[in-house]
C-alpha cells in the first residue's frame, strides 16, 4: 500500500503548522502508517504548495489531507490550502482521508464565521486524524466501518516516534521547527467563548520520557529546530492540584537538551497570564528554567484577548489588565537580557481578539491605552497580535458575528494607530539599530530579500541588496518598520560591497557611501577609520 500525506497546514490557538513550522499531524499519522505496516518508502509527504509549484501526478491507495486554520494569520512564504483546492484533491483515486482543525469548519480570515465542511469525496475523520488513520487502517476497503475517537497519549508516543522520519521529505528540511506537544485541552473551568481548545477535552499531559523520545527520534533525522508550541499553557504542564510545577518543566527542558544536544533552536509558545499573575514565584522559577536551557530570542505569547473589564466578563477570558501587566513584568525581569541570537532572551508577546461580545468604541481605547502603559513603563513586549474573531459552531461565540462586522472600520484605524504608535517604538526598543541578530535565513527576494531567524514569532528582516536565498545571515539591525527592521549582512567587505549596503551602514548616507566606493581600496580598519567616517564602534563589523 502506497500512502501519500498532503499537509494544507494548521494554524490553531495552541499549534501551528505553516513552513517552515510543521504540525505534529503529519508526523502522527505517518507513525500510524508505519505502525499498521506501511513501510517508511511507501509513504510520501507534500505540502500543498509543494503540490502548487510542480503538478505531479498523484497515484496513491490512501491519501490524507491535513488542514485547519482556526486562528488564521499572515504567512512569509506559504498559503494554506484553500477550500477549492480540497475540492480538486477530492476527485484523486483511492481512499481519501481529510482531518485536522478542519473538522471544526473553513475558514480563511478573522472577522467571519466558519464555514461547516462541504466536501464531498473524503472520509471527514470528525476527532482526530491520526486515530482515525490508524483504525481504517483495519479494513481501507472500508472506512465507514471505522469509529471517530481521539486518540490517547500512549499512542501519540508511539506515532511521534515512528513518524519522525517524514520531516526530511518536508521542502524546507534541515530548516524545518518541529511542534512539539506537551499537552493539549484546556484546564480551565470556564473557557474563553471564541476558542476552540476546549473541543480537545480537559488537558492529557504526556509523559515526559515520551516528548524528550520524540525529540530524540527528530533529532536523529536530522531536527534541529524545535518548538513547545502545542498547549495552551506551557508553566501549567504536569501542574499537581492547578499550581505549577518547576521541577517538572525542568526535567523536560533537560531532557530535551540531553536528547538534542547540538540543537539550535528551542523554543515555546502559550502562557496565561493569569497563571504567572497567580502563582508568581513558582512561574518566576519556571520562567528562569526556561532562559537556562532555551535559545534566546523566545517568546511566551500572553493571550489577554482583551483590557476591556465589560468584554473579559462577557466572554470568561482569562485574566484582568493588572494581572497581564505583573506576568509581562515577571518575563522581563527574568528574561530582559539580551542572548546570543541578539534578542532579548524571552519577552511576552500580547494577543488582542476583537468582534467578541460586549465590545464598544470604548473597547479599542483601552486596548491602546493598556499597551501605551506598557511602552511607558520601559518593558518590552516582543509583539502584538491584533485580530479579528473567527466563530466556530458549538463555541459560545457562535451567532454573535456581527461585532465584527460593525466595528471593521474602526478595527482598521485602531489597528493602524497600534502599529505605528505601540509596535515601531517597541520593535526599536527590543531590537536597535547597530545590534546583530544570528542566524537569519533568507527565504524569497522581491526587490529586497526577506529572511526571518528559525524560532518562534520570528521578527521579518529585510536585506536592502540581493543575497543567495535559503542560507543564514548574521544581520546588523539598521532601520525599522512598524513590523520588520531592515538589515545588512555582516562582516561587510568593505572594498567590495555595493553601494547600497554601505549607504545602509548606520550613520553613513548616500552622499557618504559614495565618498566611501571612491577611496577603494582600504588596507585595514585603521585605514578605513581615518579617511571613511566609519563610527568606531562599526568597525568590528568591517573587513578589507
Amino acid at each position: 500500500m502506497r500512502a501519500l500525506i498532503i499537509d494544507g497546514y494548521v494554524d490553531e490557538p495552541a499549534c501551528l503548522g505553516v513552513p517552515p513550522y510543521m504540525a505534529p499531524y503529519p508526523r502522527y499519522i505517518a507513525g500510524a502508517l508505519v505502525e499498521k505496516g506501511i513501510p517508511g518508502e511507501d509513504i510520501t509527504y507534500r505540502t500543498i504548495d509543494q503540490l502548487r509549484a510542480c503538478k505531479e501526478k498523484l497515484d496513491y491507495d490512501i491519501t490524507i489531507v491535513v488542514a485547519g486554520t482556526t486562528v488564521p494569520g499572515k504567512y512569509l512564504h506559504a498559503t494554506p490550502i484553500s477550500l477549492n483546492e480540497l475540492k480538486e484533491l477530492s476527485h484523486l483515486g483511492g481512499t481519501k482521508i481529510l482531518g485536522g482543525p478542519v473538522r471544526l469548519g473553513f475558514g480563511e480570515e478573522g472577522g467571519t464565521s466558519a464555514k461547516e465542511l462541504e466536501v464531498s469525496g473524503f472520509y471527514l475523520a470528525k476527532k482526530d486524524i491520526e486515530a482515525y488513520v490508524f483504525d481504517v487502517l483495519d479494513d481501507a476497503r472500508d472506512p465507514d466501518s471505522a469509529g471517530h475517537r481521539m486518540r490517547t497519549a500512549q499512542e501519540i508516543a508511539r506515532w511521534g516516534e515512528k513518524g519522525a522520519f517524514i520531516i526530511t521529505q518536508h521542502p524546507d528540511y534541515p530548516y524545518v521547527m518541529c511542534e512539539l506537544e506537551t499537552y493539549r485541552g484546556c484546564p480551565r473551568h470556564s473557557h474563553c467563548s471564541f476558542c476552540t481548545e476546549p473541543f480537545y477535552g480537559k488537558p492529557d499531559f504526556r509523559e515526559i520520557r515520551d516528548v524528550v523520545n520524540e525529540v530524540s527520534a527528530l533529532y536523529h533525522h536530522g531536527a534541529r529546530y524545535f518548538r513547545l508550541g502545542r498547549q495552551p499553557d506551557l508553566f501549567m504542564f504536569r501542574s499537581k492540584n492547578g499550581v505549577p510545577d518547576p521541577l517538572a518543566i525542568e526535567e523536560l527542558y533537560r531532557g530535551i537538551r540531553n536528547a538534542a544536544p547540538e540543537l539550535k533552536v528551542l523554543h515555546m509558545d502559550n502562557a496565561n497570564p493569569m497563571t504567572l499573575a497567580h502563582f508568581p514565584e513558582e512561574s518566576r522559577r519556571i520562567a528562569e528554567i526556561i532562559v537556562k536551557y532555551h535559545t534566546a530570542g523566545d517568546v511566551a505569547a500572553l493571550g489577554m484577548e482583551s483590557a476591556d473589564p465589560e468584554v473579559i466578563s462577557a466572554n470568561d477570558l482569562k485574566a484582568t489588565p493588572d494581572e497581564v501587566f505583573e506576568a509581562i513584568k515577571l518575563l522581563n525581569d527574568v528574561g530582559g537580557a539580551r542572548g546570543e541570537s541578539g534578542l532579548p532572551e524571552l519577552l511576552p508577546g500580547i494577543n488582542f481578539v476583537h468582534g467578541l461580545k460586549g465590545e464598544t468604541k470604548k473597547t479599542f481605547d483601552l486596548n491602546f491605552e493598556f499597551m501605551k502603559k506598557v511602552l511607558d513603563s520601559g518593558m518590552m513586549v516582543r509583539r502584538v497580535n491584533v485580530r479579528q474573531v473567527m466563530t466556530f459552531a458549538g463555541t459560545p461565540m457562535q451567532g454573535h458575528e456581527e461585532l465584527a462586522a460593525k466595528h471593521k472600520e474602526l478595527f482598521q484605524s485602531y489597528k493602524e494607530k497600534m502599529r505605528n504608535e505601540i509596535d515601531m517604538p517597541m520593535l526599536r526598543r527590543v531590537a536597535p539599530v547597530g545590534i546583530v541578530m544570528k542566524y537569519v535565513r533568507t527565504e524569497i527576494f522581491d526587490k529586497i530579500a526577506f529572511g526571518r531567524q528559525i524560532g518562534t514569532y520570528p521578527l521579518l528582516v529585510g536585506i536592502p541588496v540581493q543575497v543567495e536565498l535559503n542560507r543564514s545571515y548574521d544581520v546588523m539591525v539598521t532601520d525599522h518598520g512598524r513590523r520588520s527592521i531592515t538589515g545588512i549582512p555582516v562582516p561587510v567587505d568593505i572594498n567590495r560591497a555595493p553601494l547600497k549596503l554601505i549607504e545602509h551602514i548606520p550613520g553613513v548616507g548616500k552622499k557618504q557611501a559614495g565618498k566611501i566606493i571612491m577611496g577603494r581600496p582600504y588596507k585595514d580598519r585603521e585605514d578605513i577609520a581615518r579617511r571613511a567616517g566609519i563610527r568606531s564602534e562599526l568597525l568590528d563589523f568591517i573587513v578589507t
